[in-house]
């Protein structure tokens, strides 16, 4: 249960420069994630010139595989947070990503050390980072708790406009190694913002009165295992348009920048990450309702992409999947704690997101295994869209277990809880 005597202060300069840090923490973890079909096509083409097999296949697994250990991990991540602290765990998250990304430039050329290095070393250290910038918005705000997690999120978004014309700036400009060594640079910052997240003194009674290594309350409510299994079943093939998508429009529309997708992707998602974000603080809207439709609609229109018949079209829809993936990240925090209270809400988020991870990794490399042998993206984004959209229905099983004492710890108000 969490100290009365210690609410979250909901505001003042400290709870501000948390905020910033985690914006920050989360600009740029995914900012890189979410380009990564820009540095997917120049290293398709330089395993290709290689003469490496299956080079499509190979190059989409490399960001895959990041994104999926950024998520496999977050139960441990939950865990670390918990039992060494906040600030030690993004630390060590900052310090591990950083050299991920250097050593990945010395192995350009050899793909299975990138599997080690930017797949695995980058995505420990994103995974060890980005889970405590989630946990501490819960230990300063309470009130505000939707729409500073709206903010928070939206650095993806706006890292994610930029990060395709710096990161192809830095391509052309200086080649794939050097580019990573400069990427390397920029996620040195993690480590300084670390500093910032000093826990609350309600946060420091918790760690001290914890016995156990895992918290297994959080198993025991049903709506929260409900929620924590048909997330992961939606997400195959979500993660397919972000490292895909530029290959895509050189081959469909090859007059026109892909890269103009992922800017529509990263405005529109940051923009619906504030919209939803404020809207979840609103006790009259269903948190879990607006994920559903979130669900529900970026699925159909991931399968929309391959029937568009114009590249106008489609920069419409990659502005609509925007703001519907703005509203399912946002809500992410705010649901985990709703459903376990902030005592749970850690490891509840860590073992969300590790459950996330399969999806997420296998979801790319399938995409472009199928591209290799039919020579299109018509199967793989008509597949793609089909789990978002199962996933999104499957939701309304949570409603048969309704909420109560004895199955979710409860918040110290019931401003952000959501029967």
């Amino acid at each position: 249960m969490v100290d009365l005597e210690y609410p979250p202060p909901d505001g003042g300069s400290r709870a501000w420069f948390v905020m910033l840090g985690s914006f920050f923490v989360n600009g740029l973890i995914f900012g890189l994630m979410n380009c990564y079909s820009v540095i997917y096509e120049r290293l398709q083409e330089e395993l290709m010139i290689d003469n490496v097999p299956g080079a499509s296949s190979k190059a989409a697994l490399v960001g895959s595989l990041s994104i999926g250990t950024t998520f496999f991990l977050s139960p441990i991540a939950g865990i670390l947070t918990d039992r060494i602290g906040v600030r030690l765990t993004t630390f060590i998250g900052g310090l591990f990503g950083a050299s991920g990304l250097f050593l990945s430039s010395f192995v350009v050329h050899k793909v299975e050390g990138l599997y080690l290095t930017y797949g695995i070393l980058f995505g420990i250290g994103a995974s060890l980072a980005y889970t405590p910038s989630l946990v501490i918005l819960g230990h300063y705000f309470e009130r505000y708790l939707g729409l500073v997690n709206g903010f928070v999120t939206a650095g993806s978004s706006v890292f994610t406009m930029i990060m395709p014309f710096f990161i192809y700036y830095l391509l052309t400009t200086f080649g794939l190694s050097n580019t990573l060594r400069c990427l390397s640079a920029l996620l040195v910052c993690l480590i300084g913002i670390a500093l910032l997240f000093k826990p609350t003194n309600q946060a420091s009674v918790q760690k001290k009165q914890m016995k156990s290594l895992l918290n297994a309350d959080i198993w025991k409510n049903k709506r929260y295992v409900v929620w924590a299994t048909v997330i992961p079943l939606a997400l195959f093939g979500y993660f397919v348009p972000y490292v895909h998508m530029v290959k895509f429009v050189s081959i469909k529309f090859p007059k026109h920048d892909g890269k103009i997708l992922v800017l529509c992707l990263g405005v529109t998602s940051g923009f619906g990450r504030l919209m939803f974000g404020r809207l979840a603080d609103n006790p009259r809207f269903n948190r879990i309702l607006l994920q559903q439709v979130a669900f529900i609609i970026i699925g159909s229109f991931t399968m929309l992409i391959v029937i568009t018949p114009t590249f106008f079209l489609l920069e419409g829809i990659a502005l609509l999947m925007g703001i519907f993936d703005g509203c399912f990240i946002s809500l992410l925090g705010p649901i985990a704690f709703d459903l376990t209270g902030q005592s749970g809400a850690g490891q509840a988020i860590g073992f969300l997101l590790g459950f996330c991870s399969i999806p997420l990794t296998v979801g790319p490399p399938i995409a472009g295994w199928l591209y290799d042998e039919y020579g299109s993206y018509d199967l793989p984004f008509l597949l793609a869209g089909v789990p978002p959209i199962v996933g999104g229905l499957a939701l309304s099983l949570i409603r048969c277990f309704p909420a109560g004492e004895a199955q979710v710890p409860l918040l110290t108000s019931t401003a952000n809880y959501r029967k």
